[in-house]
């Protein structure tokens, strides 16, 4: 049987694999990137502004760092939260 895409999205399973597994993991990752939009586009809907962020790697790594010295961020957000979001 050919692959094609409607193929290949039900052979992915973002659902069962991933939300389903991470409910509180997923909605924490969420929590961060609406104060993150508030904070970098404030009165904005939510998106994201690619301009602001062009050093995901090295922003990871940063709170990566940061988490072994404290797990919460000046802004009361986990930093695993943001390197979650980061590695998105």
């Amino acid at each position: 049987m050919p692959t094609t895409k409607a193929t290949n999205r039900k052979q992915t399973p973002v659902f069962s694999g991933v939300l389903n597994y991470f409910p509180d993991a997923i909605n924490e990752v969420a929590r961060c990137s609406k104060i993150g939009n508030d904070q970098h586009n404030p009165n904005k809907p939510l998106q994201w502004d690619r301009a602001k962020s062009g050093d995901e790697l090295d922003a990871l790594m940063r709170h990566l760092s940061d988490h072994s010295i404290g797990p919460v961020d000046d802004d009361g957000q986990l930093h695993l939260a943001k390197v979650a979001w980061r590695a998105l």
